[in-house]
C-alpha cells in the first residue's frame, strides 16, 4: 500500500497548491505552450511537488510528467503525472480539474490516483484490488442500453486534424444517447465512468498522462477500456473509449462508421 499512499500524499500536496492558486487566478503567470494549450506557475509547482515527494520515497523510479517530460523513462517503475488536468477550466475559475498520478511497473499500470481538489474527492485504484472514491468501493453502471446512457466526451481543442471526424461521431452519439457532457478534464471524466456518474466516455488524441490513471480506475470498477476498435494501445494513440461492458460495445458500433485509417488500430 505504500506506493498508493505516497501517490495520495503527492496528489493532496499538489491539490493544496492548486487550491491556493485558485484564490487569486489573476495574479498567476500563464504562458501558451501551443494553440489553446496553456500552462501556469501552478501546473509547474504542483508537478514539482509531486515529483519531490515521490523521488524522495523512490529515488530509483522514473517520471513522465506533462510539464517536465521524461526522466529515467527506462526504469522498471515510472510515475505518469498530470499535475493539473483541466488547466483552461482552472484559469477561468471553472471548478472542473484534477491531479492525475499513475504508476507504470514493467509496462503495466498498477496504481492510480485522481484527486479533485475543489471537491476533495479522491479516486484510487490498485490493479487487482478494485477502485475507490474516498475509500468507498465504486463500480461502473449496469445500464444496458446506450440510448438511456449519459456519455462524457472531449472536443478537439489543440489539434483539429480529426475535427470533422469527431463532429460526425458527436452527431451520431447525440442521437443515440440520453445526453453528452464535456466537462473538460479527461482524468475526471474517466473517474466518473468508474464511479457510475457517466455510463461511458470517448475522446480523440489525448496524452498518456491524461488517461493512464483513469483507465485503471475504470478497469478496476468493472468497466472496459479500449481504442476505437476496442483494442489495447489507447495509451499510445490517445484514442479512448471507456464504459460499462454493455454500453462499451454499443459505443464502438456508433464510432465504427467514422473511423479513418489513421484512427484504426495500428497492426504490429
Amino acid at each position: 500500500m505504500h506506493l498508493l499512499n505516497n501517490a495520495v500524499k503527492a496528489a493532496r500536496r499538489a491539490g493544496d497548491i492548486i487550491n491556493r492558486g485558485s484564490l487569486d487566478i489573476g495574479a498567476l503567470t500563464v504562458r501558451s505552450k501551443d494553440y489553446n494549450d496553456f500552462v501556469s506557475e501552478v501546473d509547474q509547482a504542483a508537478e514539482a511537488a509531486i515529483i519531490d515527494i515521490l523521488r524522495n520515497a523512490y529515488p530509483d523510479h522514473g517520471f513522465f510528467g506533462e510539464e517536465s517530460g521524461k526522466q529515467d523513462e527506462d526504469a522498471d517503475n515510472v510515475w505518469i503525472i498530470d499535475p493539473l488536468d483541466g488547466t483552461t477550466n482552472f484559469l477561468h475559475g471553472f471548478q472542473q480539474y484534477s491531479v492525475s498520478i499513475a504508476l507504470r511497473q514493467k509496462g503495466q499500470i498498477t496504481r492510480a490516483v485522481i484527486y479533485d481538489p475543489s471537491r476533495n474527492d479522491l479516486f484510487t485504484a490498485i490493479r487487482g484490488g478494485g477502485a475507490f472514491l474516498n475509500n468507498k468501493r465504486i463500480r461502473v453502471t449496469n445500464r444496458p442500453k446506450l440510448q438511456d446512457s449519459l456519455i462524457g466526451t472531449g472536443f478537439p481543442f489543440r489539434d483539429f486534424t480529426h475535427f470533422e471526424t469527431y463532429i460526425g461521431m458527436f452527431k451520431d452519439m447525440v442521437k443515440k444517447t440520453a445526453g453528452l457532457r464535456r466537462p473538460g478534464s479527461a482524468a475526471l471524466d474517466l473517474a466518473y465512468v468508474a464511479a457510475g456518474w457517466f455510463d461511458g466516455f470517448w475522446e480523440i488524441g489525448l496524452s498518456t498522462w491524461d488517461i493512464a490513471a483513469g483507465a485503471l480506475l475504470v478497469h478496476e470498477a468493472g468497466g472496459l477500456v479500449g481504442d476505437f476498435e476496442g483494442n489495447e494501445g489507447y495509451l499510445e494513440s490517445g484514442n479512448i473509449v471507456a464504459a460499462n461492458p454493455k454500453v462499451f460495445a454499443q459505443m464502438l458500433q456508433v464510432l465504427a462508421p467514422h473511423l479513418t485509417e489513421e484512427l484504426k488500430t495500428k497492426k504490429k
